[in-house]
Formats: structure tokens, sequence, C-alpha cells
């Protein structure tokens, strides 16, 4: 992967990053106690979850500078129990510490370094880009978690979404619920422009790029709604910020298949 690549990603990263700081330098306790995006989290729960992944993050990350072996999942659980127990003004703190340890040692490392990294992460492959579309989309979607609390209006960054909306078959292949009829849509974004075609039925397979199936069935949308929904994040209540188009295939069929997780 070019240079310039893996620095556009590590400075959505850091973007990322920024934005959550921006947000706990001016939040206080009954901001962070305050429902988060997520159902099931508090604004200080959802950075938690940022903090200590982000410690996991940099624990992967010297594994594959050095050559060792990937932490194992035993080493994840007495992370989850600390960050667990600690206060909603601690959560919140750390979580910047722990985020900014972890890109101020990305930020560190050369091009040849960074280029040459590859590991096992979560039972697959990864090189740098891999490890960094990882980070991005849990740190850009949770972001969002958190600022739509506060604004209602609120959309993932478009730097983030520019990176990940290319890379959303995957997810939707392990998120994707088979629906109750089989469906077959070609997706239209915007912002950027995209195409991709969605089929669902036993599985949920995203087929992304030029050699997509257009025509009806289809439904066009902003790009950063369309992440959104494969992310579980569009409803009624956080609706696409734009214009959507609807030809034979409807928002509410698609989110049916994409409930989140």
């Amino acid at each position: 992967m070019a240079t310039s690549d893996l620095d556009a990603w590590r400075s959505a990263v850091r973007e990322s990053h920024n934005r959550i700081v921006a947000l706990v330098e001016k939040a206080e306790l009954d901001d962070l106690k305050r429902q988060s995006a997520c159902a099931d989290w508090t604004v200080a729960q959802v950075l938690s979850h940022l903090g200590s992944q982000g410690e996991i993050f940099l624990l992967f990350l010297e594994a594959g500078l050095s050559g060792g072996d990937p932490p194992s999942r035993d080493a994840f659980g007495p992370i989850w129990d600390k960050w667990n127990a600690r206060s909603p003004e601690e959560q919140a703190s750390e979580c910047v510490k722990a985020n900014d340890a972890f890109i101020t040692r990305l930020e560190s490392l050369d091009s040849a370094t960074l280029g040459s990294f590859g590991m096992d992460m979560f039972g697959r492959p990864v090189d740098a880009a891999g490890m960094l579309r990882m980070r991005l989309s849990e740190h850009a979607v949770h972001t969002w978690d958190v600022t739509v609390a506060f604004d209602p209006g609120a959309e993932v960054a478009a730097d983030a979404v520019e990176l990940l909306v290319d890379g959303l078959g995957e997810l939707a292949a392990r998120s994707g619920k088979a629906p109750a009829e089989p469906l077959e849509a070609t997706i239209i974004t915007t912002g950027p422009d995209r195409r991709a075609k969605l089929v669902a039925s036993d599985a949920v397979v995203l087929e992304s790029g030029a050699d997509a199936v257009y025509g009806t069935p289809s439904i066009e949308l902003p790009a950063e709604a369309w992440l959104r929904l494969v992310y579980g994040r569009l409803s009624a209540q956080h609706p696409p910020r734009g214009a959507v188009r609807e030809e034979g295939v409807t928002i509410e069929a698609l989110t049916d298949i994409f409930k989140g997780f």
C-alpha cells in the first residue's frame, strides 16, 4: 500500500481521537452519565470501551513490531475489568490517555516500518492498513455514538466515511441477518459516490466496485447514512442526513437486515 494511503488512515484515526478529546474536555459528570446512541451504554461506558480497545490495540501493535505472538483473548478480560471498575470521570480521562498512547506510537513509526507491519488480529492476518481500518471503524462510529447524544444532527466524520465505505463487505457479512424474504438491491451512495450489490438470503453478501450489477431495485443515499445503516445506527431517531431515493427497496427493509451488534 502506498505511504500516502497509510498516512490517510493514520491521520483519520488521530482526527477521530481529537474529536473525543474535545468532547471530554468540556464534559461534566451529568454529560458522561447521559445515554449514548449505544442502547446499553452511557457516554462514559462508550469512552471506557474506546479506552480499553486503545490499550488492546497497542498490545497488538507492539507484538507485531517485535515479531511476538499477538495477545490472547485471556489478556482482554483483566483489561475490561479494570476499565469497568473506573468511575465515569476516570473512564473519560483514561480513554484520552490510552488512545493518545496508541496513536502517538503509530505516529513514531516511519513509513518503511509501518509498511512492513503484519500480524494476526482476532483470527486473521492484517497489515498496517487492516489494523488501522479496524481501529478507525470502531473509533469513528463510537465517536458518533457519543457526539449524537449532544447533537442530534451529528454525522460520522467525513474523513472516516471516505476511508471506510469501500470496506463494508466483511462487516455486512458478519452483522447482516437473513431477511424473511430474499432481497437483492443496488446500493448507490453519494459523498463519496459508490455502487455496490447487496444480496441477502441465507447469507448477506455486499459486493462493491465496478463489477456490481446495477439496476432496480435500488436505493440511493449519502455514504455516511449507508455506513451507519450497516453498523445498525440508522433509525427514525437518527435518519439519513441528505436525500434518499428508493426504487423497489426501502430503508426499512435494509435496517431489518442490519440491526447492529
